[in-house]
């Protein structure tokens, strides 16, 4: 079995995996880091969205021993070591870009790449960078205003 090196969260992790271990399973089921979630196994969904060096992926649809040696950040790793809530998670919680909470993971890693590549982007740029991403509880319209909100526009 292939042996990888993979820098998660800012920790280096070194285990030996099949070749075929998706990067999801092996931050689920290896690492214990569940807040990566598995929604549709097909790459439709975005729930699994993780950032490989600083770009948005789609963990269920990438093979662990594919990123040996990257830095894969994930919803754990958003949050300040002392637990304080990054921006966009603060967005989230302040206007209710969440009910059940499933797909809360993927839209607030892909609102986290979003703002890097785009600091105050509009409504509809918005709209669509989270064309990848469901969710089937909210209609979107709070996603979007806290998104909106963490790039600093009123709302």
């Amino acid at each position: 079995m292939p042996e990888v090196t993979i820098h998660v969260n800012g920790q280096s992790h070194t285990a030996e995996i099949e070749a075929r271990t998706l990067l999801s399973t092996f931050l689920r089921e290896d690492l214990r880091l569940t807040g990566t979630h598995i929604g549709c196994d097909t790459s439709q969904c975005g729930a699994c969205a993780v950032h490989v060096d600083g770009v948005l992926v789609k963990s269920c649809a990438v093979l662990a021993m594919d990123v040996d040696g990257a830095a894969v950040t994930t919803i754990e790793g958003i949050a300040a070591p002392d637990g304080t809530l990054s921006p966009v998670q603060q967005a989230f919680k302040d206007h209710h870009g969440l009910q059940c909470g499933f797909c809360t993971p993927g839209m607030i890693m892909a609102a986290t790449a979003l703002l890097a590549e785009t600091a105050k982007p509009s409504e509809a740029q918005v709209r669509h960078y989270l064309e990848g991403n469901l969710c089937r509880c909210t209609g979107y319209h709070n996603i979007v205003k806290a998104i909106l909100a963490a790039s600093g526009q009123a709302v």
